[in-house]
Formats: structure tokens, C-alpha cells, sequence
């Protein structure tokens, strides 16, 4: 049987979606028809939460257009043109042609342009719009590793390290999947209310976020056998707080998350702030977040905790929880005004002076205090250790700790002890790559065998037909000895070492069909003889966003005609030096199929 891995693009996966906008018929007459999550395979995620758009548009970001279908009664018709949005008490208002159409809720597949407020976002993945109150919900379904991806990249800094990000990857997960927030059109919002997330793309930080969501897939933190809460903050100020400091409701004893002091955030000084603000502005905040009504006259801090934050503060005679008054002064006023609840209180007239040091809640992990241990060399599992006392990553569908086992060459990851019984089929395949190719590495190549499809499907994003995936020197698989029983392992590893080895000489300007059809050819030898059944650019296009099994087999087959082509009329030497520095476009018109 053969198997077909094909290179995945990230960012192809969701592309050529029909773009579809489905008026919904009241909740409960469509108590059946709500969209079903795969499990925890997908987070629904607030889009622009702060902002409470009251109007939005669409407009279509293919010339496939928007497909609109009404229930009221049923109808559907395919438009080209901007449709408008607005929200009118729970009902969606559609303007599109001089017509309007109410809906209770907007279903959009992708494909569409999504603007607001300045702003403006291709959607690549599903969302659902509804309103509330006026109010406009947008709601994206994100598969769970491109949020965790998302966040990393919005709310890691330069200082961090590959180490840190990946401790900060299982922390986001670990909140992501783990706990409930509080929200009811969506599962988490996309402010720092509950995780920052950045909808542009080409974050300064994409790719290292990339790198360490990647290699850390489906992760999450345990303790004693049972999933654990995860929380991060900026910077804890020297000593991490414990989560009822922070939370009322929060369970009072939690072991991993006591209060304990972080040198390593301090290790290069500590950093404190001030803020000033006035009556007035405090009151529209308070008022906002219904939290007090106007007329007060004093606010000082009521109760501390072993952190030394504030747990709550007192106006005249009422206490209110210290962190959603900063919470509601951060959503009316800015996240700067009060970066922690780690202050004191000054009053000056109509006046408040605010002093204070870290920022963010200080519960769980300080990425202030993990970076540093990074530039240390301290390792994941140390960072995770200062932080969650006790705790330790482990696959999020199982609880099983990973388990390393070193090969020459490469180090297997996997959930079964048993699987080391094919490390001798891994070295024999990479060796052979390694001949057939004429390339080493100087590093090891990291193999990570999830323990179910669903979990390697969900990691790496790939199609039903892939039974592994390779990303520089890293390389996800099937279970192995799902592979191992259908007689598929040794091809596979011989196929994804190849592409290891291709990619860690492949330059910056060499395009997806020389990469897979090199190693496709030699994966394949003689088997590749033949014409190339297709021409060149419909080969690229097709190893990117291939629909089916057939058409990524058609594709991998003529790139590999086309590298044999090449490699009967140039010789090794010149097509490894086109790997490296690029194509030139006569030799690629010299084909004769472009």
C-alpha cells in the first residue's frame, strides 16, 4: 500500500473554503443544527471583544463570491458585493443590495474579508456572528494549536528564548483547554482578559511561536494524574501571587500555585510604576464595569494577600475585588493605567496616585522570570517546576509523560515504552536517506509519535491521507504501530528523514516542487521514470492545497518526473546547487511545461 505524505502549507489548509452565510432560524428550533466541535480539537475565540461593534462588513476575499442562504423561508443565492452587518437588539441585520435580511446568527466558512472599526482581516478559518444587546459577537473557530500558536506569538517578547516559549506554549494550552472563563458566545475571548490574541499576521514573533507550539503539540500540564490549572503573566515583580489573591471564587489550596518568591525576575532589577487618576475617570470605570455607582468619596486598598497584593479595595464602605477593579480600569481607561494589583494608594484632592510593581496577575508562570531562565539554560521542565510546584507536561488526550529515546541520529518521542523496539528500523531509514541523498545533519532530527490519528491530525494540521508530517528537523507521525501493522513504517521514516535532510539544505528561493520531487525521486528511484503529467505551476499549486489523496499522488509523482528531467540533463551537483540558491525561471521554461 502506498502511502502518500505531501507537504502541508499551514497556511493552505483553510484556503478555497466556499464562503457561506447561513440566517439562522431561533436558537431552539435549531437546537440540532448548532455546529459540532471535534471534542477539544477546536476552541471557539471572541473576536475584537473590546471593541462592542455595533455594524461590520463582509466582502468577498476569492471570485468564488459569498454564498447566502436565508431561512425565512429558505432560500440562497451567491453574491459578489460587500454586505453590511448590524446589530439590532439579538438579531443580525443584513444589508446587501438595497435589501435588508434579519438572521439570528451569520454563519461565514472562510474566505471572506471581515472590517470594523479601521480594521480589517481576511477570515481563514469558520466564524459565527451573532449580536447581543446591540452588540455584534464574532465568534472563530480555531483548531486548538493555532490558537495556542496565536497567543504565543501576542504575548511573548524578544527576551524570550526557545526554551521559555515552549514552557509559555504548554502554559497557554493548559489555561486554553483546562478551565472555564466565564464567557457565553464563545469559549475564550481574544483580550487579556482571558489570553491576548493578535488577529494580523506576520506577527514579529510568528515563526519562534510556530516553532515551539509545534514542538510542544498537545501538551498540557498534570498533577498527581489529574489535568492542572495554567495562568502566565508578564512579570510577577519578584513573588508569584496565589490565584485566590487574585480570584475570590478560586479554589483557596492549590498546591503548584502557592505564592513563592521568584528570584529570577528580579535577577536584572525590578521595575515598578505610577499612575495617576482622576475621580472622574475612575467613576466612568467603576460605573461601566457596574461596579460602583457615582458619589463615592475614598478608595483605599481593603485586604492583602501573602504576595502582598492587593485581594480587595475599599470605596467608603464597600470592598470590591482588587483585581476587578483593575480589570475594569484597564477596559475603560487602558491595560497601562494599573498593570497589577501589586500597589499602593495615594488620595490627592480629586485625585488618586497609584504605585505598584509587576504586571499582570502573578499567578503561575512569570515570562519575565522564564525568559531569564532561558538566557540561564535552564530547560522546559525546570521553568515549569519554578512555577507549578509538582506539576509536569504531559499528552493532553492521555496524561502520559513523553519518553525520549536517542538513536543515532535522532531522538524519538513517543507515549509507549514499546515503541522503542523500532528504533532499529529508524536508524536503518536514515541511513538510507542518508546515501540516497548525499546529506547529513549536524543536529539530531526530533521524532514525535502522537499516540491517536485525532491527536496528529490536530497537532499538524494534515489531511486524513498523511501519515506524517516534517517541519525542518522536526518530524510528527501516526502511532507507530498503526504504521508498523499496514507495513507503512520503514517508508514512511525513509520518506521523512529524506525530507529533513532536503529541507536543512533547502534555501530560501527554491520552490515546493523541487523540494518534494527530490525526494520524491529518491524515494521512489526508477519508479519515477516517465513525462510529467501536469505542468509545473498546477504541480505547486496542487502540493499546497491538494483536496483529496489522488491529487496530491499526481502531483508528488510529476514533480519528481520533473527533478528526474533535471537530474538526466544537469547532473547531481547543479540540482543540489539549485536547491540551495534557487531555480533560474530559463531553466524551469526549458521544461516545456510551464
Amino acid at each position: 500500500m502506498k502511502t502518500w505524505r505531501g507537504w502541508v502549507s499551514r497556511s493552505a489548509l483553510m484556503t478555497h473554503l466556499a464562503v457561506s452565510i447561513v440566517c439562522w432560524l431561533p436558537t431552539k428550533a435549531l437546537a440540532h443544527s448548532q455546529p459540532v466541535h471535534n471534542g477539544r480539537a477546536i476552541l471557539r475565540v471572541g473576536m475584537w471583544t473590546l471593541w462592542h461593534d455595533h455594524s461590520l462588513t463582509l466582502s468577498p476575499a476569492t471570485s468564488d463570491g459569498i454564498l447566502v442562504e436565508s431561512c425565512s423561508p429558505c432560500s440562497s443565492r451567491r453574491v459578489r458585493e460587500e454586505l453590511s452587518l448590524h446589530a439590532t437588539g439579538s438579531n443580525v441585520e443584513i444589508h446587501i443590495q438595497g435589501r435588508s435580511v434579519h438572521a439570528n446568527r451569520v454563519q461565514v466558512a472562510g474566505g471572506a474579508r471581515l472590517s470594523a472599526h479601521n480594521e480589517s482581516q481576511v477570515l481563514s478559518y469558520p466564524a459565527t456572528i451573532s449580536a447581543s444587546d446591540g452588540v455584534l459577537v464574532i465568534a472563530i473557530d480555531l483548531p486548538v494549536e493555532r490558537y495556542v500558536e496565536r497567543v504565543v506569538a501576542s504575548e511573548s517578547g524578544s527576551n524570550d528564548s526557545e526554551e521559555s516559549l515552549r514552557a509559555l506554549a504548554v502554559v497557554v494550552r493548559t489555561f486554553a483547554l483546562h478551565q472555564r472563563h466565564g464567557h457565553t458566545g464563545f469559549d475564550l475571548c481574544d483580550s487579556t482578559h482571558c489570553q491576548l490574541l493578535h488577529w494580523g499576521r506576520n506577527l514579529p514573533r510568528q515563526n519562534a511561536a510556530h516553532r515551539a507550539v509545534l514542538t510542544t503539540a498537545g501538551e498540557s500540564l498534570w498533577f498527581h494524574g489529574h489535568r492542572a490549572q495554567g495562568y502566565f503573566g508578564k512579570d510577577c515583580g519578584g513573588q508569584t501571587a496565589s490565584p485566590s489573591e487574585i480570584w475570590p471564587r478560586a479554589r483557596s489550596v492549590t498546591p503548584y500555585l502557592l505564592s513563592r518568591t521568584d528570584s529570577y525576575c528580579t535577577r536584572r532589577g525590578g521595575n515598578t510604576w505610577a499612575t495617576a487618576l482622576e475621580r472622574s475617570e475612575l467613576t466612568q470605570a467603576l460605573a461601566r464595569a457596574g461596579l460602583m455607582r457615582p458619589g463615592w468619596k475614598h478608595l483605599t486598598v481593603g485586604r492583602r494577600g501573602q504576595s502582598g497584593r492587593a485581594i480587595t479595595v475599599k470605596i467608603d464602605t464597600s470592598e470590591i475585588s482588587a483585581e476587578g477593579f483593575r480589570l475594569a480600569v484597564g477596559q475603560a481607561l487602558g491595560w497601562n493605567k494599573l498593570p497589577s494589583t501589586w500597589f499602593e494608594v495615594g488620595e490627592q484632592s480629586d485625585r488618586f496616585l497609584f504605585h505598584g510593581r509587576g504586571w499582570g496577575n502573578g499567578v503561575g508562570l512569570c515570562q519575565k522570570g522564564a525568559a531569564e531562565m532561558g538566557a540561564e539554560g535552564k530547560s522546559v521542565a525546570e521553568m515549569l517546576e519554578q512555577y507549578f510546584r509538582g506539576t509536569a507536561p504531559a499528552d493532553e488526550e492521555t496524561g502520559r509523560t513523553w519518553i525520549a529515546l536517542d538513536g543515532e541520529g535522532f531522538t524519538l518521542e513517543t507515549l509507549v515504552d514499546d515503541d522503542r523496539r523500532f528504533l532499529p528500523v529508524f536508524s536503518k531509514a536514515l541511513r538510507e536517506a542518508q546515501v540516497r541523498s548525499g546529506f547529513h545533519m549536524s543536529g539530531r532530527i526530533r521524532v514525535r509519535a502522537f499516540g491517536s490519528m485525532n491527536s496528529f491530525r490536530n497537532a499538524t494540521l494534515a489531511p486524513g491521507w498523511v501519515s506524517a508530517f516534517t517541519e525542518s528537523e522536526w518530524i510528527g507521525t501516526q502511532p507507530l504501530a498503526t504504521l508498523a501493522a499496514r507495513r507503512l513504517l520503514e517508508p514512511t521514516m525513509l520518506h521523512e528523514f529524506l525530507h529533513a535532510l532536503v529541507e536543512n539544505e533547502t534555501g530560501p528561493k527554491a520552490p515546493l516542487w523541487l523540494r518534494e520531487g527530490l525526494v520524491e525521486l529518491w524515494s521512489e528511484g526508477s519508479k519515477s521514470s516517465g513525462s510529467p503529467s501536469m505542468p509545473i505551476d498546477s504541480v505547486e499549486n496542487l502540493l499546497s492545497h491538494a483536496r483529496r489523496a489522488s491529487e496530491s499522488e499526481a502531483a508528488h509523482r510529476a514533480a519528481a518526473r520533473y527533478c528526474a528531467m533535471l537530474l538526466s540533463r544537469y547532473g547531481r551537483q547543479q540540482l543540489v546547487a539549485w536547491l540551495r540558491s534557487g531555480i533560474p525561471d530559463t531553466v524551469t521554461a526549458s521544461l516545456g511545461q510551464r
